[in-house]
Order: C-alpha cells, then structure tokens, then sequence
C-alpha cells in the first residue's frame, strides 16, 4: 500500500487553503494511506475530514532544532512513498528532501528545493488561487477538479453551533496575526453601527480565538449594543465554521475567517487593507463581496502586512466602506 504525507505546517487559513489538494490525493487511489502533518494546535481543522488516515501535529515553537530532528526521524521511521510540501520554507524543506522518500514534490522557491524529485512555480499574483497552486503540485487545475476549500464540522459541531443560530444574524472576525490585514476597531463599530441600523432585530457575533478575546470584548463594550455577543475563544474552528454557514453575512479580514467562509460556501464579505486579493488568497464562495480602497500607490505594501504602516497613515484600512 503507497504511503502518502501532506506538509502544511503554516496558520490556520494555510491549512484550510491545503484541503483541496488533500481531497484530490485522498481520491486518486484506495491502495494508499494518505497523513497530514500540520502545526500544533491545527490538527482539529480536518477532523472528519474524509479520506485521511491520520493527522500529525508538530509543535514547531519548542525546541525548534532539536523538534525539527525529531520529526524527520519520524518520518523517515514511516517510509513514505510520497511526500507533497506546501510550504516554501527551509524547515519543511529539509523534512521533505531527506525524507528518504522516492517521490518529493515541492515548489520552486523552497530553498533546498533542489532536494525535491519534482519541483513547481509558485507565482504570488500571476491569476490563480492558492488552491490553484497547491493543486498544481500534482498537476491539477480548477479546470479538472475543485479548487473550493472543504471543512467537516460533526453532528456535535452543528448542534453547538445550533443554540446561537436563534433568528437573523451575522458575525464578524475582527482580529488577524498582523496589523496591516486588521481593519482597526472603531471600523468595525461604524460596521456595527450601519448592520443595527437597518436590522435592528439582528444579532451580531464577534468571532475569534482566546487571543482576540481582550479585542472583541472592547468592540462589544464599546458598542453599547446588547445585541452584540462576543463568541471569542468560546467555539472550536469547526464549530465556528457552523455558525458561520447560515450567517446572513460574515464579515472577516484577509485572514483564516476569510477561508472558513470559503469551505463552507458561507456569505462573506471580505475586507482588504494593506494585501489584495490579486495574491491569490481571496475568497471562494458563492456569495461573496470584495471591499477595498483602490488607488493607493502604496498598497499593497507586501505580502502577510506588517505590524504597523509603513506610511503611518493606514489609509488602506481607514478609508474603508462600512457599510452592511
């Protein structure tokens, strides 16, 4: 039987950006066993998800040299067949390329990609989707398979989801990792000012992890609201990917929200500030709105933003449309 390892040990929306090369694989062959090896804390992104044989976690933030000698031990202890990395970063790099698996596939730009056996172009704003380019890996396109993300919340997962799903609502996520991809607070209050004023029974919930609870309380608070609900560090990913399906709108930054909407086919509006979604990271659902401040000489600024802006006036995030 083939052995088969999928590599993406990046953030959140990676992971979820990953699972249509991971249905693709899965569906290519029932003589094979197909892992996953994803960052500490992932894993629970594909629970359910079919086709996988397990999922690997590794915590990349402790001992990271003597973690990273660890896990290539494993997984030459597992004798893979074939490898796929989805990262472009020297780490997995050197767990793909002496793997002592016959096949490594990996993109170009992996700078010890020259210890792949195959090895393809990752372009950053040449028209494709990420989903796009992960498929390509295994020479795939949209025009043969599809390139739409896919999360598998449980019976548990709905039914959790279930209780706040009491009349009309929508959610919004409003923390990201980095600044520059994060609309500032008082945006998301005139957001919330506009939703109330045109929907006044509707509820509201603030979405995020433990991380963004500090922020989605001071939006809460600040909103004299009762009808905001701050949801933060409350719901697992897979229960938010739930509720987030029968929103009448979420409402996310260029961030891991973005792309659950994506693999639920939910309702989204995404709002862009200093990236644009030409990088390829946009959203794919059916229903989906696109807000940005066009014109800017200086957006975008780069490709995962920055902890401040570099212009100082974050005119990319504070000239933003508001309305619901």
């Amino acid at each position: 039987m083939k052995k088969v390892l999928i590599i993406q040990t990046a953030f959140i929306g990676d992971v979820i950006l990953s699972t249509p090369l991971i249905r693709a694989i899965s569906e290519i062959s029932t003589d094979q066993t197909v892992d996953v090896l994803v960052r500490k804390g992932n894993g629970s992104l594909l629970r359910n998800f079919p086709g996988i044989t397990q999922v690997i976690e590794w915590d990349k933030q402790t001992s990271k040299f003597v973690g990273l000698l660890r896990e290539l031990k494993r997984i030459r202890r597992e004798r893979y067949d074939t490898i796929i990395n989805l990262q472009r970063f020297l780490a997995t790099g050197l767990l793909t390329g002496l793997s002592g698996a016959p096949e490594r596939i990996g993109f170009d730009k992996n700078p010890v990609s020259f210890l792949f056996t195959q090895r393809k172009p990752h372009q950053i704003g040449d028209g494709c989707h990420e989903t796009e380019r992960n498929l390509s890996l295994i020479g795939l396109s949209k025009e043969t398979t599809s390139i739409r993300p896919e999360l598998h919340p449980s019976q548990t997962d709905f039914a959790s989801a279930q209780h706040f799903k009491t009349g009309s609502y929508s959610c919004i996520a409003p923390c990201s990792v980095w600044f520059t991809k994060q609309v500032p607070s008082d945006k998301w209050l005139k957001l919330i000012q506009n939703i109330s004023s045109s929907r006044k029974e509707e509820l509201i919930y603030l979405l995020g992890g433990p991380d963004d609870s500090s922020t989605c309380e001071a939006i809460r608070t600040a909103s004299k609201n009762p009808r905001v609900i701050s949801l933060a560090g409350k719901l697992s990913f897979l229960q938010t990917a739930a509720l987030m399906q029968d929103a009448r709108m979420n409402y996310v930054n260029d961030s891991a929200p973005l792309h659950i909407a994506s693999a639920m086919n939910a309702p989204v509006t995404a709002f862009f500030c200093s990236t644009v979604p030409e990088f390829g990271f946009g959203p794919l659902s059916d229903h989906a709105n696109l807000r940005e401040v066009n014109g800017l000489a200086c957006r975008p600024c780069g490709l995962h933003g920055h902890r401040s802006c570099p212009k100082t006036h974050f005119r990319c995030a504070n000239e933003l449309d508001m309305q619901s």
